[in-house]
């Protein structure tokens, strides 16, 4: 008995290709035709109909059209999931503790997905294998510092993982230089139990008026204010609702889609996000990020990265310990990092020396 059906709904006689993996969807090509994804379980029930697309999957606003479509509440019948996106341009030299921290036990095999967004010109390195063979989305594209295609690479991602799978409840967006901080089952239960965003949100930081005014000293107008312009980390985690909320904006992305007259100060990526959400729903937010990183060393314009000397088991407990910075001052809530950046490719194997008793472990560094 085959493991998928497919019941293809063809406007026109062109011909449809399409690569799933079972039980994880995994969608490997763009599909051309509408269809529709009727899965087969081993128990041999059927699961409700996924429609994957009714448009072309390389276009961008068709892609984001269907997402927008979809249910933002998660589906009440499964358990909510978490959707981790890494965004790359050519590898994930960390995917080892990844690796492990997927697959701590077989109960949570059913608790997460995995995207990548990959520049589809660039060589890919080895990395793309377990958890991470044919997650790579189809509709990848370049994309480049100091232009709108971060956000571009961010918002396809976004809506890759809603259309995959209505019980996707936290969107997490992550760098080829993350690292969890503590296992899955720790990271799980906090953030399945929000019930709002962490992304960073911070106002009248240094320099903010000249990157609002990078465009063009009018062009953000009218629809994004001086005032209402905010600034924040590039990697947040979305609610499934504020996730449908990103790739159903167009008034707010027109703006911030023009290009820079100053790339020396053009980071979209850092303004998009927490001025799309400030402005639409900023009481549905904590105005956080729960991926930490060291600002205090600037590197044209990156953070600290940890070479593989620094990778020890004090790190890990400094990180962990850290307090979140919120952008509206709250002094009550105690929010823990969940992962962090930039780590050195070079310091795997000092990582995976202490990601089962140390990093894994919840227990060993309070």
């Amino acid at each position: 008995m085959l493991a998928l059906y497919f019941i293809l709904l063809v406007c026109v006689p062109l011909g449809v290709i399409m690569t799933f993996t079972s039980p994880r969807l995994a969608i490997t090509v763009a599909v051309t035709q509408p269809a529709v994804l009727v899965i087969q379980n081993s128990n041999n029930t059927l699961t409700s109909p996924r429609v994957i697309t009714s448009q072309p999957l390389d276009h961008d606003e068709l892609l984001l059209r269907q997402a927008s479509n979809m249910d933002p509440n998660p589906s009440p019948k499964f358990p909510k999931k978490l959707a981790f996106m890494f965004l790359t341009m050519n590898s994930l030299p960390l995917a080892p503790i990844w690796e492990l921290f997927f697959n701590q036990s077989s109960d949570q095999k059913s608790l997460y997905n995995v995207y990548v967004h990959i520049d589809p010109t660039q060589k890919h390195e080895p990395g793309f294998f377990g958890t991470f063979h044919n997650r790579i989305i189809p509709s990848s594209k370049p994309a480049y510092r100091h232009t709108a295609t971060l956000i571009s690479a961010a918002r396809r991602l976004l809506a890759h993982a809603l259309l995959d799978d209505p019980s996707n409840y936290m969107f997490i967006l992550l760098s080829p230089s993350c690292i969890p901080l503590h296992s899955f089952n720790f990271t799980y239960k906090t953030l399945v139990s929000s019930t709002k965003s962490f992304i960073e949100i911070l106002k009248d930081e240094p320099g903010w008026y000249e990157r609002w005014a990078a465009r063009g000293p009018y062009a953000m107008f009218p629809e994004v204010p001086p005032e209402e312009f905010r600034i924040g980390s590039q990697f947040w985690t979305l609610t499934r609702a504020h996730a449908q909320l990103v790739v159903s904006d167009v008034e707010i992305w027109s703006k911030f889609n023009k290009s820079c007259v100053r790339k020396d100060i053009c980071y979209p990526e850092e303004h998009y996000f927490p001025t799309l959400l400030h402005m639409r729903d900023q009481q549905g937010c904590v105005s956080a990020t729960v991926a930490h990183v060291d600002w205090s060393v600037n590197e044209h314009g990156h953070p600290r990265t940890y070479k593989p000397s620094e990778v020890r088991a004090e790190l890990i407990q400094k990180l962990r310990s850290a307090r979140l910075r919120y952008g509206d001052g709250n002094r009550t809530r105690k929010d823990p990092f969940l992962f962090a950046r930039k780590f050195s490719p070079a310091g795997i194997s000092q990582l995976m020396n202490i990601t089962l008793n140390v990093i894994f472990n919840d227990l060993a560094l309070v």
